[in-house]
């Protein structure tokens, strides 16, 4: 165990309930400690952060009401439990998750989901890892995460630096053949490693980076870049931002009349948000889909992708992401790890998440040796905003409709 991470909170008791006795190793004194698998951890409900949030939460609440009413809970090791959601509002604040988290690992909480945002993920990990509890998230991939050396955080996404395979071969496909890339990155481990990942990749395929412009962590004013942009226009702008910031930059280029032929935006044009904000201005923006709701998975709770939107959809108001999915199924992940490590021993479900090769709504389930998402089995498809919808550009054997390249200018989008 790592030192100098108190075990114990000096800010006072919260009520978590104890999903286990502390002893590990022992199977016996498992089986007897009640019915009931608590799933923990914080997530950004208010705040900067609130709209993926909010879509992560309907996610965990999803599979939690699946498996409690449509599956009669789940059957581990000859037992019975029922699962149940302990996930609390860190304001999209790191101080406060940290405090959070701390109070949950006291409560003896073993089994945590993730919050959103790298910078909010990496230091409760950090938690979470001294005191040998669990993590599964959907919701951060900064380097950072996967190169300490920790052996107990799993995501679903491949770590930052190893998350553009498929685009550069994308940027290969298009014709006429790009030439030249500009990349908007802001000041934070994911968006920086994620910039540089870009930048490498382009120089790799021959495109000429003009620029590698970086903006605060949270964005306000991005005219000085947009000024850039305008002075030495790229034919790829890619900007390594999450949602928020995604939407401010494109506002303001819309605002004022920042054209390029093809605008790449890392995180923000999956949600339903983004695109009924922008409306018909949308129209041409390219960004990863590590999500594809046309493409039909088993999954073994809830049967299939199909099954899993139309129960979805007849339980819930708000519109299904790929964040919503992708939390339904760190759910299953952690179920299927628990079915086959046949204990509720956390060193033994661990083990069996590290070995995870399963398929889930979300889509194909495999982690690399350090925890990150397989850069190739979970790596994203390319899409691109079309009438308001999003449609798959590439791979061409899963593509829903043609490339528009370039695109119209703003202007010319309605």
């Amino acid at each position: 165990m790592k030192k100098g991470i108190s075990r114990r909170s000096a800010l006072g008791g919260m009520a978590v309930a104890v999903t286990a006795p502390a002893v590990f190793g022992n199977d016996s004194a498992w089986a007897q400690s009640g019915s009931t698998i608590r799933f923990g951890g914080s997530l950004g409900m208010s705040g900067r952060y609130a709209e993926t949030g909010l879509n992560i939460r309907q996610g965990y609440e999803t599979a939690i009401k699946f498996i409690n009413e449509q599956k009669g809970g789940v059957e581990i090791g000859g037992k019975k439990y029922r699962v149940e959601l302990a996930i609390v509002d860190d304001a999209s604040d790191p101080a406060r998750a940290t405090s959070l988290i701390q109070r949950q690992v006291d409560g003896d909480v073993s089994f945590f989901l993730g919050s959103y945002g790298s910078n909010i993920v990496l230091p409760c990990a950090g938690i979470t890892e001294a005191a040998g509890k669990l993590t599964v998230q959907v919701g951060a991939s900064a380097d950072q995460i996967f190169q300490q050396g920790y052996r107990n955080i799993f995501g679903f996404f491949p770590r930052a630096s190893r998350a553009w395979v498929t685009s550069i071969e994308f940027f290969k496909s298009i014709a006429p053949k790009p030439k030249s890339v500009s990349i908007i990155a802001t000041n934070d481990a994911f968006s920086k490693a994620n910039a540089q990942a870009a930048a490498a990749g382009c120089k790799g395929i021959g495109l000429e980076v003009l620029d590698l412009l970086e903006l605060p962590e949270q964005v306000s004013d991005a005219s000085s870049a947009l000024a850039t942009i305008r002075a030495r226009t790229p034919d790829i702008l890619i900007t390594t931002t999450v949602d928020q910031n995604s939407l401010v930059i494109v506002r303001q280029m819309i605002a004022t009349d920042t054209n390029v032929p093809l605008l790449y935006q890392f995180l923000g044009p999956q949600l339903p948000m983004y695109r009924e904000s922008l409306g018909a201005k949308a129209t041409g923006v390219i960004m990863q889909l590590p999500w594809e709701a046309r493409i039909d998975f088993k999954d073994p709770i809830f049967g299939s992708t199909k099954a899993y939107i139309d129960y979805y959809n007849k339980n819930n108001t708000r519109a299904l992401s790929y964040h919503t999915v992708g939390a339904s199924s760190c759910i299953t992940t952690y179920v299927e790890a628990m079915r086959t490590a046949g204990s509720l021993d956390p060193a033994k479900v661990r083990n069996a998440l590290a070995a995870t090769n399963i398929t889930t709504a979300f889509g194909p389930v495999k982690f690399s040796p350090e925890g990150d998402g397989d850069a190739i089995v979970m790596g994203a498809k390319i899409g691109q905003v079309q009438s308001g919808q999003v449609q798959v550009v590439y791979p061409k054997d899963v593509k829903t409709a043609d490339l528009i390249y370039p695109t119209p200018v703003w202007a010319k989008k309605g």
